[in-house]
């Protein structure tokens, strides 16, 4: 049985020891993976017990951490100013697969706040490796949409969605990048009142509704929102933009950029 002083001294090849090695060493220092070169920090762990609350069924017996989250990320010290003299940050997120009692693995869901001009806050996604279903959810939950993005995709979660991201993958971990605003923090309160979002992701693949929401319109499913730069604001590599004020003010300054928002979620 794995031994450990602290939760933060575990990595994911640790827990997960099917992920292969040349993705997640064994020293957090060192940890390697798609789409970055270099250290890594220790990165925030979701545990189980932080995830329970919005499970499906949230008795599930299980153990070990879920997913792991490197946060405020840059190849040097250049772009890190950068990335900070702008208000914004670039992340990695690490899902292993696996599931919990039916469920497939998550991330725990949140929305974002309004900006100053009483916009909310977008956020833009890179799939690094392995694919993912972006469970979304409007604020008056008038609208509910799964995306599915695969390895080199683009997503943006547009202004006044709340989101939830899912491996649904039985064996290929899912590593993500995200660049955000740093001017607000997330809200997860929503996701809490109602124990989870609209819908669980079944491993059987069933879409469960989570009937502690007084109304739910059914789920819309699409492909990724920035397929092959349908959209001005779908450029990448996600890295690639660190730099670039124009492909990135959106994330900021969402008011300019509400005609492009209107249509990213289309059928």
């Amino acid at each position: 049985m794995l031994q450990v002083d602290h939760i933060d001294d575990i990595t994911p090849y640790q827990i997960f020891p099917a992920v292969d090695k040349c993705l997640l060493t064994c020293s957090a220092k060192e940890e390697m993976m798609p789409g970055w070169e270099g250290e890594l920090p220790q990165p925030a762990v979701r545990t189980i017990e932080d995830m329970r609350p919005v499970l499906a069924d949230p008795s599930c017996v299980d153990g070990g951490p879920l997913y792991f989250m490197y946060r405020d990320l840059a190849k040097s010290d250049a772009e890190w100013t950068w990335l900070h003299n702008h208000n914004l940050r670039y992340d990695l997120t690490v899902i292993p697969a696996r599931t919990l009692c039916g469920e497939w693995v998550k991330t725990k869901g949140h929305y974002h706040p309004k900006n100053p001009a009483g916009i909310g806050y977008p956020e833009i996604y890179e799939v690094i490796e392995g694919q993912v279903h972006y469970l979304l959810q409007s604020r008056e939950l008038d609208d509910v949409v799964m995306i599915s993005a695969n390895a080199g995709d683009l997503v943006i979660i547009p202004p006044e969605y709340g989101h939830i991201s899912i491996n649904p993958s039985p064996d290929t971990t899912l590593t993500m990048a995200n660049i955000v605003s740093t001017a607000f923090e997330s809200e997860y309160g929503e996701y809490e009142k109602y124990h989870g979002g609209a819908y669980f992701e079944m491993s059987d693949g069933k879409i469960q509704r989570n009937f502690r929401y007084p109304f739910l319109p059914p789920v819309r499913f699409i492909g990724a929102t920035c397929r092959n730069e349908e959209h001005p604001l779908c450029k990448g590599p996600l890295y690639d933009l660190i730099g670039n004020e124009d492909a990135l003010s959106f994330l900021n300054h969402p008011e300019k950029f509400l005609t492009v928002f209107s249509v990213l979620l289309k059928d």
